[in-house]
């Protein structure tokens, strides 16, 4: 029995010899990203002619996370308008994503008013500190100049 049981997984081995491997040397060799690839990092989107934000602190992105891996502090501030007025504006004056626990699920993305989050076609960096996988509002925004530059590519 147990000699059966060695030549059938001697001839699986065997006949694995032959093939073309599964595995990828990953740092040395990447595997292309296909085109509807979520897995990836996040970024916050300007307006690349005024440099002005287009998150508005609306916390939608905060609120529908099944993880609640997003967090977003509030600032208003008064802005003179041409005609002399003043409005109050809001902006998110702190912004952080935890990629601890981060689902993929690309609900915060799809409800953004002003598609001020995005997600970005990028291989992730290995943390080796919890500090290392959240990612503060300078963060986010780097990736966005990134998408301008034409370094990532936003999906």
């Amino acid at each position: 029995m147990k000699r059966m049981s060695l030549l059938k997984s001697a001839a699986v081995n065997f006949k694995h010899i032959f093939k073309r491997p599964f595995t990828v040397m990953y740092p040395d060799k990447k595997r292309e990203i296909l085109e509807r690839w979520r897995l990836g990092g996040f970024a916050l989107t300007f307006n690349p002619e005024t440099g002005e934000e287009n998150c508005i602190a609306c916390q939608l992105c905060q609120n529908i996370c099944p993880s609640q891996i997003i967090t977003v502090v509030r600032g208003t501030e008064n802005v003179t308008l041409p005609d002399g007025t003043t409005k109050k504006k809001t902006f998110a004056k702190e912004f952080y994503i935890d990629y601890q626990a981060c689902m993929q699920c690309e609900l915060c993305v799809q409800v953004c008013p002003t598609d001020a989050i995005v997600m970005v076609k990028e291989r992730k960096r290995p943390g080796y500190r919890r500090e290392d996988l959240i990612y503060d509002k300078e963060k986010l925004l780097e990736n966005g100049r990134r998408i301008l530059r034409g370094e990532l590519e936003a999906s």
